[in-house]
């Protein structure tokens, strides 16, 4: 969703319209961005879309591990495996004896 300039707010003007602007993004689903010395600083969102952003960006670090895993499995089948001594280092662990 784009935001519109009313959705861009000085943080010194939000103190005073917090309840205004709260019910504008709950009952419109805007959010608004609250800007500190002219930048972005923090933004106003609707906590049930916050829930969906976060299970958003839960579902993607699924999916880039399960590709991880893919790759990892397509190497070793076509034979591509570290030596011991590097993956020791790598993890930071004593190399077994």
């Amino acid at each position: 969703m784009a935001l519109r300039a009313s959705d861009i707010v000085p943080i010194s003007e939000a103190r005073a319209r917090l309840t205004e602007l709260a019910e504008d993004v709950v009952g419109n689903g805007s959010e608004k961005v609250l800007t500190k010395n002219g930048a972005s600083y923090v933004a106003l969102v609707d906590a049930r879309r916050l829930d969906y952003y976060h299970a958003l960006e839960l579902e993607h670090a699924n999916l880039v591990q399960a590709e991880d895993a893919i790759a990892g499995l397509r190497q070793a089948l076509a034979g591509q495996f570290v030596p011991d001594e590097e993956l020791d280092q790598a993890l930071g662990v004593a190399p077994a004896s």
